[in-house]
C-alpha cells in the first residue's frame, strides 16, 4: 500500500464528508493505493455514526473511536500503529490542512529519502495574538534546543517513512515535538514543506491558551528525556557533585578561616552564627540529595524494558 492517512478529530462531524471526498478525488487522480484511518478522540457529536457511514462500501476506510477525549497524541498513537502504508500521511481534519499537498509530500519522502517532512504554514488565518506569536516563539525556542531547523513543529499536516511511526512513542502531548521523537530515534533526514493553510470553515478551534503552557513543560520534559533519559546520572550526579563541592568548600573555608584566626590571637565569629555557612550547608545536602535522585534514576533505567531498546534501520 503506498499511503495511510491518519486523521485524528474531535467533534467535526460537518467537515469529515467534505474531507473524505477531497481525499479520495486526489489519491485516484494520482492513482495511490491508499487507506484513510479517521480516529475519533471522544466527541461528543455525530462524528462516528458520519464515520460509519463513510466506511459502508468504502473497505479502505477504517475508524477508530476512543470512549473519552484523550488528545491528539493518543489519536496519532493509535493511527500509528494500524498504519499499513509505505508512507504516513497525517492531517487535521478541519480542513485547515489542504490533501492536494499530499503527492508532492508523498514524492519527498518516496524519491528525495526524507524520513519526515513536516509542513510549514508560512501564511497562517489563525489570530495572530492568540495563535500566531505564541507559535512562533515555541517553534524558534525548540528550533534551538533541538538543533533541528523547521518553521512548524506543530504543522498537522506531516509525511513519514513508515518504519518513523513504528519506531516512536507518542504520548501526553507530545506530538508537537514529533520530529525531536523522531531525531532521538536515529532519524536524521527532516525536511520541510510550505503548504497551504486554509480558513477554517466549520466549527470552532478545539485547543485553547492552556496548550502554551503544557507545551514548554513538554518541551522540557522531552529535552531532559531526550539527553538524559537513558543516563540521569550524566545529569543529576554531576549537578549534584558540583553543589556538593562547592558547599563543602565554603564550610572548609570557613573552618579553616576560624582556625586561623585563633591560632593567631584574632577576634572572630563562630563558624554557627554566619549565614554563609547555613548557605554551605543548605548547598551540601542539596547535593547529596541530586546525586542520590541521579544514582536511583540509573537503577530505574537500567531494570525498565525500555533500557535495551534500540532502532535498528537494516538487516541481513
Amino acid at each position: 500500500m503506498d499511503i495511510s492517512i491518519i486523521v485524528p478529530l474531535y467533534n467535526e462531524e460537518e467537515s469529515l464528508p467534505e474531507l473524505v471526498e477531497w481525499i479520495e478525488r486526489v489519491m485516484n487522480e494520482n492513482r495511490f493505493s491508499f487507506e484513510i484511518i479517521l480516529v475519533d478522540d471522544g466527541s461528543i457529536d455525530n462524528s462516528w455514526n458520519i464515520i460509519e457511514t463513510l466506511h459502508s462500501g468504502r473497505d479502505y476506510i477504517r475508524g477508530i473511536s476512543f470512549r473519552r477525549n484523550y488528545g491528539k497524541s493518543a489519536a496519532l498513537y493509535c493511527g500509528f500503529n494500524v498504519a499499513k502504508g509505505d508512507v504516513v500521511i497525517t492531517m487535521d481534519a478541519d480542513l485547515q490542512d489542504s490533501p492536494d499537498e499530499i503527492p508532492e509530500l508523498y514524492k519527498m519522502i518516496k524519491d528525495e529519502g526524507y524520513d519526515l517532512v513536516s509542513g510549514w504554514k508560512k501564511k497562517r488565518y489563525d489570530s495572530k495574538l492568540s495563535k500566531n506569536i505564541p507559535s512562533k516563539f515555541f517553534n524558534r525556542i525548540t528550533r534551538i534546543i533541538s538543533g533541528i531547523n523547521l518553521h512548524d513543529f506543530n504543522c498537522g499536516l506531516k509525511a513519514y517513512k513508515s518504519k518513523v511511526v513504528k519506531s516512536i512513542e507518542v504520548y501526553g502531548e507530545m506530538h508537537r515535538y514529533i520530529p525531536v521523537l523522531a531525531k532521538q530515534s536515529g532519524f536524521k533526514k527532516i525536511g520541510e514543506k510550505v503548504v497551504q493553510h486554509r480558513p477554517r470553515k466549520y466549527g470552532t478551534t478545539k485547543f485553547g491558551m492552556s496548550r502554551f503552557v503544557n507545551g514548554f513543560l513538554d518541551l522540557t520534559t522531552i529535552t531532559f528525556i531526550t539527553k538524559f533519559g537513558k543516563k540521569p546520572m550524566h545529569f543529576f550526579g554531576v549537578v549534584g557533585t558540583v553543589m556538593f563541592l562547592l558547599g563543602g568548600g565554603i564550610a572548609l573555608w570557613l573552618i579553616a578561616r576560624k582556625l586561623y584566626c585563633i591560632s593567631n590571637g584574632i577576634d572572630f565569629r563562630d563558624v554557627t552564627s554566619q549565614p554563609l555557612f547555613y548557605i554551605a550547608l543548605v548547598t551540601i545536602i542539596i547535593g547529596v540529595q541530586l546525586f542520590l535522585a541521579g544514582f536511583l534514576g540509573e537503577l530505574i533505567s537500567r531494570s525498565s524494558n525500555e533500557r535495551n531498546k534500540y532502532f535498528i534501520d537494516k538487516e541481513i
